[in-house]
């Protein structure tokens, strides 16, 4: 399953590709891209884990940038 997610307030690019590396490190993602221009992420997950996968997602963006939320 492939899912875009709005940012906000995402500061930098360098944060931005920490996010992304983080991300697809998470067991069960099979691809994710984080961009600083945009304020955009995409999220390529396996679809029974989805939700699971999103909660480890938003946790390893809270750890590189406390103040970037993940509009759902």
């Amino acid at each position: 399953m492939k899912k875009k997610f709005k940012l906000e307030d995402l500061d930098c690019a360098n944060c931005a590709a920490k996010m992304e590396e983080a991300i697809k490190k998470i067991p069960g993602v099979n691809d994710a891209s984080v961009s600083f221009m945009t304020q955009k992420m995409t999220i390529n997950a396996e679809d029974e884990q989805f939700d699971e996968i999103m909660q480890k997602v938003v946790n390893a963006c809270a750890k590189v940038e406390p103040d970037c939320k993940i509009l759902m």
